[in-house]
């Protein structure tokens, strides 16, 4: 019973790491939206400015900020789905990889993007979009692949973001996140979920260890040395053999 209790804590505390963090940092990005909305203060001014240093602090905060609530939505559910993902399959490094994303496309934008203020977290909507579907790709993990084929489906129609398509949209910051999410997926495809094992290939590989034991015992038996009957004069070689070899005693 102690046992049975265990593991359902230990399910429930993985499910509440799974849904924390991204319904908190969407909770956060709301409460910026509407905090905007009710001090009449607009906040574009936060976003990032490519090459200023005034625009350098939009590496951090460019991504609570957005131009209504329509963008806001629209980044909002992408989020949940892409972020819950990261941390239930990456939870010891979700933390770190969701804010390298963050950081490396504010950066990255800072240092490319054309002279304009760039507000969102659609960045890091394609970084984690991208992250999770490469990440399926390289490692072979079926549950991994499945959740990469559920991104590909929905979010399917983001590669269009990254081209310089609409002029009002960041299409740098999509660029930028998808790369960043490429490059985090690549420098972490040893952590987290592995390649899928299946049973057949379990009992072919103890088949084969097996051949390989029999191969190393007939080698042996070969490199044996040859037993001499010490019985014939003739010295005569006798084929290695693990039968032992006696002589009758003589009757008086």
């Amino acid at each position: 019973m102690d046992e049975y209790t265990e593991v359902i804590k230990a399910e429930k505390s993985k499910q509440f790491h799974t849904f924390f963090f991204p319904v908190l940092f969407i909770f956060v990005l709301w409460l910026v939206k509407f905090a905007e909305i009710a001090f009449d203060y607009p906040l574009y001014n936060l976003g990032v400015y490519p090459r200023h240093i005034k625009g350098i602090v939009g590496v951090f905060t460019s991504p609570l900020i957005h131009a209504d609530f329509g963008h806001l939505v629209s980044n909002s559910i992408p989020l949940f789905v892409l972020g819950s993902g990261l941390f239930y399959y990456y939870r010891t490094v979700a933390y770190k990889i969701f804010f390298m994303i963050l950081f490396a496309t504010g950066f990255w934008v800072w240092v490319s993007a054309r002279p304009s203020y760039h507000i969102g977290a659609s960045g890091v909507v394609y970084g984690l979009a991208t992250f999770m579907f490469v990440s399926g790709a390289v490692k072979k993990n079926m549950s991994l692949a499945a959740f990469s084929l559920v991104v590909v489906f929905l979010y399917g129609n983001l590669i269009w973001g990254v081209l310089p398509v609409m002029p009002h949209i960041s299409w740098e910051s999509h660029l930028m996140g998808a790369i960043a999410g490429v490059v985090m997926a690549i420098y972490y495809k040893d952590l987290g979920p592995q390649k899928t094992t299946y049973a057949w290939e379990t009992e072919n590989d103890d088949l084969n260890e097996e051949e390989n034991i029999s191969v190393e015992i007939i080698d042996e038996v070969e490199q044996e040395e040859p037993l001499i009957n010490e019985s014939d004069n003739a010295n005569s070689i006798v084929s290695p053999s693990y039968n032992y070899m006696f002589i009758p005693k003589k009757k008086e």
